[in-house]
């Protein structure tokens, strides 16, 4: 059992509310997940490339990111939130930033990259999660979220979720896949690397691989209901969008809520009661094997 949400805004007026919002909606998801916590805040787009980097301690990233500078040539704008840093490089200097990371920086793992995503994830009650990385004071156009009770692995920062495998996308998944060690295996033919065994960073790396081959996200949804074993709800973030889909039974509890100024998703309604004009929305539980999408340029 685990929790989940997801909110998406229409129009920039509430975006200096996001943080705060989603914080919200986290901390009501704690005894659907108890264990460890993370979220994903699609922000304002950069030239450069956002790389959210997990370490320690910000003792031991500061060291890091002061490392990776020297090797790289620059002087690196980064922004340390507790266990984690956001690194902002030039494009072009990804891959060899990744390589430095990975052969001289030991403990330090990238979680994600993209011109506007950052992912935060730790061990604890989602409350102290949202507090320790200050989500109440980040703003953007949406954010998704996932408070975990592992049921099936160990309790770990690596567990949890959103999990990426592709610039600006991620996802937080509720349920379990079947087939996920058999998809992991062609997966890495096609190219993709999977830090855990968690089957959604499976998930993860199917949406990527799908949209890599040139399908729209609502496409690589669709195409996942008969490539994928199992029962799952999955809230996908990409740069410009956010998506949701139920498998085909439906068997986790899912509630969706959206108005003129914003979509939201929980997987239990109290998640929602918090938001602004949420006594006029329309209340709605989402449909089985139907991909529910919105998207902004």
């Amino acid at each position: 059992m685990c929790g989940i949400v997801g909110l998406f805004l229409k129009t920039p007026d509430l975006e200096p509310r996001l943080g705060a919002l989603l914080a919200g909606m986290l901390g009501t998801m704690s005894d659907r997940g108890p264990d460890s916590a993370g979220f994903a805040v699609y922000g304002d787009r950069i030239e450069g490339l956002k790389l959210t980097l997990r370490g320690p301690d910000r003792t031991v990233l500061a060291e890091a990111v002061a490392g990776l500078g020297r090797a790289l040539g620059l002087d690196l704008d980064a922004t340390l939130r507790d266990t984690h840093a956001v690194v902002v490089l030039p494009a072009p200097r990804e891959a060899e930033g990744r390589d430095w990371i990975a052969d001289r920086a030991p403990g330090i793992d990238v979680v994600g990259a993209g011109r506007r995503m950052e992912i935060y994830k730790e061990v604890g009650r989602p409350a102290a999660v949202a507090e320790r990385f200050a989500l109440p004071e980040m703003r953007g156009s949406h954010g998704i979220g996932h408070t975990r009770m592992a049921t099936e692995s160990a309790v770990t920062t690596g567990g949890a979720h959103p999990f990426s495998t592709g610039p600006d996308e991620c996802l937080v998944h509720n349920g379990s896949l079947s087939n996920h060690n058999d998809l992991r295996r062609r997966l890495r033919r096609e190219g993709l690397a999977f830090a855990t065994e968690n089957d959604s960073e499976v998930a993860a790396g199917y949406l990527t691989w799908r949209m890599r081959e040139g399908a729209s996200l609502r496409q690589a949804l669709e195409a996942s209901l008969s490539d994928l074993d199992g029962f799952f709800t999955f809230v996908v973030g990409t740069r410009d969008g956010f998506a949701v889909l139920r498998d085909p039974i439906a068997c986790k509890p899912a509630v969706m809520a959206e108005t003129d100024a914003y979509v939201a998703f929980g997987s239990e309604y109290r998640a929602l009661a918090g938001l602004p004009g949420i006594g006029g929305a329309r209340v709605f539980e989402p449909e089985p094997a139907t991909v529910y999408a919105w998207e902004r340029t």
